[in-house]
């Protein structure tokens, strides 16, 4: 059974820095390229970031420079460090496996909410 379980979410003021992680379970976690997506009120899940097994990076325009994804693949775990948070990146921040860059996978996790507000 594949579980991916996000922590890490929070309040934080406009300007200010969170650090997500996703641990996994139930997949050969270093096969498998990770991504970051997520949904803020009223929008569509958006691809944030994406890690592939080799570490290569890909980014979302809108958070390049900001945010920096990476894997722990002893810990089966991936993360995303978020810096210069705006009010813009309010959203449900949802940890996925297997996807390529263009499409997620099929295993999610249960989100975690990351509210910038002063």
């Amino acid at each position: 059974q594949v579980q991916l379980v996000e922590s890490g979410g929070g309040l934080v003021q406009p300007g200010g820095s969170l650090r997500l992680s996703c641990a996994a379970s139930g997949i050969i976690f270093s096969t498998y390229l990770m991504g970051w997506y997520r949904q803020g009120p009223g929008k569509q899940r958006e691809l944030v970031a994406t890690i592939g097994r080799g570490g290569t990076t890909n980014y979302a325009d809108s958070v390049k420079g900001r945010f920096t994804i990476s894997r722990d693949n002893a810990k089966n775990t991936v993360y995303l460090q978020m810096n210069s948070l705006k009010s813009e990146d309010t959203a449900v921040y949802y940890c996925n496996a297997g996807g390529n860059l263009i499409l997620p996978g099929s295993w999610w996790g249960q989100g975690t909410q990351v509210t910038v507000s002063s």
